[in-house]
């Protein structure tokens, strides 16, 4: 698979822990979920009145986890932040305790809603395998992208910051391409390879990997200020 799908690869009444991507320190040991739930599109709500004859019925109302709940959005999840205290003392930023990464933001008192790019979820039972930074996110956004454009059927994107400032387009072409790499001998390995950081064994000898094929436009200051 192109990457592993996070609905899929968790499952009900195992325990899992959940690890900063960038450090690998442990945000939360050892949680049972007992609940894997989805949650609705984000903007959900802006629709409710097209099908609704009367006011909204869900405007006060939010969707907030218990301790074995796990609600999964788009592009993050919310957990109950139990006994963990990963909230800013500035802001309501989830920050990692060790390297201060932004994890995530607090939703309420009780929930914490963490970025998918941010977090690797894996059984407790298994040993902590970090991964390079640039091909997690890679994979997390490409699985982004493919989950959205199959269920919503539209391929065209803009990344936004906290702020609502957008600062890139993506326009998604295909999700079957197949990167083929020649690795070569292992003096010609160590010193360039397709992705950079991507750690391939020198004794294999051709690379392949599933990818999607994208057009993408920076909106930085410097270009497209309009």
């Amino acid at each position: 698979d192109l990457v592993y799908t996070l609905w899929e690869s968790l499952k009900p009444q195992e325990n899992y822990t959940f690890y900063c991507q960038s450090c690998g320190d442990i945000i939360v040991e050892k949680r049972k979920l007992l609940r894997i739930l989805p949650l609705p599109s984000e903007n959900w709500s802006a629709l409710v009145e097209e099908w609704c004859c009367h006011p909204n019925p869900f405007a006060r109302s939010t969707l907030h986890p218990q301790h074995d709940d796990c609600f999964l959005g788009d592009t993050f999840f919310l957990l109950n932040s139990g006994n963990e205290s990963h909230k800013s003392k500035e802001n309501t930023r989830a920050i990692c305790k060790r390297c201060k990464t932004t994890l995530g933001e607090t939703v309420s008192s009780d929930t914490i809603k963490y970025y998918v790019t941010e977090v690797i979820i894996q059984p407790s039972e298994e040993n902590f395998s970090p991964t390079p930074r640039s091909q997690f996110v890679q994979s997390m956004v490409a699985q982004c992208l493919v989950e959205l454009s199959s269920a919503k059927s539209t391929f065209r994107f803009t990344i936004e910051g906290d702020n609502g400032k957008i600062y890139i387009l993506i326009w998604l072409l295909n999700s079957d391409t197949l990167l083929v790499e020649s690795l070569g001998s292992s003096s010609s390995h160590s010193g360039f390879t397709l992705f950079g950081d991507i750690f391939l064994p020198s004794s294999v000898p051709v690379g392949t990997w599933n990818a999607v094929k994208v057009l993408y436009q920076p909106c930085i200051k410097s270009r497209n200020k309009e």
